[in-house]
C-alpha cells in the first residue's frame, strides 16, 4: 500500500533533505512551507504520517496539529513534532495536543528511518 509522510518545516532544505532521504516508490514524501498549505494538504490527501516543525511561519505547531486532528477523515494520521533542541516542555503541549512523538533536527539518514520504524511506518 503506498503511503504518505508529510514534512511542514519553514526550511526548504530540511523539506528537501527529508524528501531526498524518505521518498520511495511505496512512500510519496509531501511537502509544506506553512500552517495553511499543511492543513489544505491535510484535507486533500490525509498523509500516513505528518511531521511539524517548530518553525512554521504562520502559525504554532501546537495549533497545527490540533486543527489536523480535528479534520474528519478515515485516516489518522501519525504525527511528530519536530524541534532544534531537547524542549520538554515544547514536546508535552505538542503530546497534548496530539502528537505522538517527536523529531530532533538536524536528523541524518539513520537517525530519521529510525525514528519512523518507532512508529511503525514503513520507509
Amino acid at each position: 500500500m503506498k503511503q504518505f509522510c508529510m514534512f511542514a518545516d519553514g526550511s526548504n532544505v530540511i523539506r528537501r533533505v527529508a524528501k531526498r532521504i524518505l521518498a520511495t516508490p511505496e512512500l510519496t514524501v509531501l511537502e509544506s512551507g506553512t500552517g495553511a498549505e499543511a492543513l489544505e494538504i491535510c484535507r486533500r490527501t490525509m498523509p500516513h504520517i505528518v511531521v511539524v516543525s517548530t518553525n512554521l511561519p504562520d502559525m504554532e505547531a501546537t495549533d497545527l496539529i490540533r486543527e489536523i486532528r480535528a479534520i474528519k477523515n478515515a485516516l489518522t494520521p501519525r504525527i511528530l513534532i519536530s524541534l532544534v533542541e531537547m524542549d520538554v516542555g515544547t514536546i508535552m503541549r505538542a503530546r497534548r495536543a496530539g502528537a505522538e512523538g517527536y523529531l530532533l533536527k538536524p536528523f541524518d539518514r539513520n537517525h530519521l528511518l529510525g525514528c519512523l520504524q518507532t512508529m511503525k511506518i514503513a520507509a
